[in-house]
């Protein structure tokens, strides 16, 4: 099988993987996540960034800090680029971090529009599934050099992803240098070690105990990281599903993704801590 496609069959298990939600349920969740961004004291901003002859456009949250702070690349779910996403670049930002989530179906929807185009549910996961690998991969190197570049910035990046963009974080680790860490939660890895090889920053899992279609997948990016060389820590959480950083943000969170959700910021901003 080629590496191409690999890329296809990773980007289709994804899809599946991560479609559990309904449209309905997202559009609800949008509605608190979007009143937390309203209330936010922190400066919140859209910029397109080039990424070749492409432009990205990216929602940006900077942290209330008197010196430079690292930033972190936030790669959305297959629900492209939603408040919930956007929110999260802002809770990030209020852990004193620059905090960049790139809407990578920019051009994807109607007149070149992105994700708020493309009228939510299947439109954006349609768009989504035709996403070129390599366009993925360019864009999200548009970013990480437009973040390096940022006065405010101190040279420090972190990426980390949800599902879909889980995937994508652990297949950006097999494409780029010079990133602190990468943190994909509840997404696949690559399995080929040849492609694990090739990555030269540490790779911090986070996952939900009741997910056994990512989950089976662990093992493997485990042992194939191993044979690489290459630093691999995934953690199970106990009791939580798929998803389980939006979920357990929500007015009807479950204890198991509440808990969940603490204990990865937690895990995170330990992750975070030393860049700053």
């Amino acid at each position: 099988m080629t590496m191409s496609q690999t890329l296809v069959r990773l980007s289709a298990a994804l899809l599946l993987a991560c479609g559990w939600l309904s449209t309905s349920e997202t559009t609800q969740a949008q509605e608190w996540a979007l009143k937390r961004l309203e209330d936010s004291p922190r400066h919140l901003e859209y910029v397109e960034i080039p990424a070749g002859s492409r432009k990205v456009n990216s929602f940006i949250a900077f942290p209330e800090v008197s010196k430079k702070a690292p930033v972190v690349i936030v790669i959305h779910e297959i629900f492209g680029l939603s408040d919930w996403v956007r929110g999260v670049t802002d809770q990030l930002a209020e852990r004193g971090v620059i905090a960049i989530a790139p809407d990578l179906l920019s051009g994807s929807g109607p007149d070149g529009k992105g994700t708020a185009s493309l009228g939510g549910g299947d439109g954006v996961r349609k768009a989504i599934s035709a996403l070129p690998p390599d366009q993925i991969t360019a864009d999200l190197k548009g970013v990480i050099e437009y973040a390096k570049a940022l006065p405010a910035a101190n040279g420090k990046v972190v990426v980390i992803g949800f599902c879909w963009g889980g995937g994508q974080t652990f297949r950006l680790a097999t494409n780029v240098e010079g990133i602190e860490a990468f943190c994909p939660f509840y997404g696949t890895g690559p399995t080929e070690v040849k492609d694990l090889a090739r990555i030269q920053g540490p790779v911090y899992g986070f996952y939900g105990e009741n997910d056994a279609r990512v989950n089976a997948t662990i093992a493997g990016s485990t042992a194939s990281m191993k044979e690489a060389g290459k630093i691999y820590e995934p953690v199970l959480y106990k009791g939580a599903g798929h998803g389980f950083m939006r979920a357990g943000e929500a007015p009807d969170a479950t204890d198991a993704n509440k808990q969940a959700r603490m204990d990865a910021w937690k895990r995170l901003d330990g992750i975070l801590a030393p860049l700053k």
